[in-house]
């Protein structure tokens, strides 16, 4: 379990005891990350001590400086060594407990479960921001899944060591269920409960941060189009050639 933290202080310290907590009931071995990303608050310290405390299931990656969400995750997944990974974001609005719901639907054949938000406690223009922006990401990438904004994923390993994943900001969610899909693994969803922020406020919906993701939205479509396109080639010249 990990979860990326960009000044979360004051919520990282009860979500990582949730954590634990969840964790001794649900599995036998286990371990809980936290990825840093240049935190300007006082998140470095409530980690040290979370570290000290839990010590060895628990390590903190600390990024010197911000490099974005996708980076976060990508940290995080790099990091992980069991052969299930769940994240989820550290700014507590999941509840970890419904962690037993994605673990029910993990069937060997299945790479990844993914959460959709049962009902989205934000604030009405982040909610409609974030309907726009979920059917337009499933529209361009056909994607099957409900919920891309939904960051509460149960994972297995040897798909995310598979997928190469290459996005820094937000895009990454959309990047890893587009792959998830395309691989020979099935998807499930599973419906958790969503609450609102209490603490801080979200990196995704500024402005600054809303153009690098729409600009990595479209140059993973572009690339996203021409590796398919190419590998229809590739089929397409071997079947003629037999």
């Amino acid at each position: 379990m990990f979860f990326p933290a960009y000044n979360d202080a004051p919520s990282i310290g009860a979500l990582v005891e949730s954590a634990f907590a969840v964790l001794r009931r649900e599995a036998a071995d286990y371990e809980v990350i936290v990825i840093n990303d240049g935190s300007a608050d006082h998140t470095a310290d409530v980690l040290a001590e979370l570290e000290r405390r839990y010590a060895p299931r628990m390590k903190v990656v600390t990024h010197l400086k911000n490099r974005g969400y996708g980076a976060a995750l990508r940290s995080g997944f790099t990091t992980a060594s069991k052969e299930l990974v769940f994240y989820t974001d550290g700014d507590g609005q999941y509840d970890v407990g419904e962690l037993a719901k994605l673990i029910e639907k993990m069937k060997p054949d299945v790479g990844l479960v993914n959460g959709f938000k049962l009902e989205r406690n934000d604030p009405q223009h982040r909610i409609w921001i974030g309907n726009v922006y979920n059917a337009f990401a499933r529209f361009l990438f056909s994607i099957q899944i409900r919920d891309i904004d939904c960051d509460f994923r149960l994972i297995r390993r040897r798909l995310l060591e598979d997928m190469k994943l290459t996005s820094t900001s937000g895009t990454i969610c959309v990047e890893l269920v587009r792959k998830a899909e395309l691989s020979p693994y099935r998807v499930e969803e599973v419906g958790v409960h969503h609450y609102p922020r209490l603490h801080g406020r979200s990196q995704f919906f500024r402005f600054r941060s809303l153009l690098k993701t729409l600009y990595q939205l479209f140059r993973l479509y572009m690339t996203t189009t021409i590796a398919v396109t190419v590998a229809r080639l590739h089929s397409a010249i071997g079947w003629t050639s037999r």
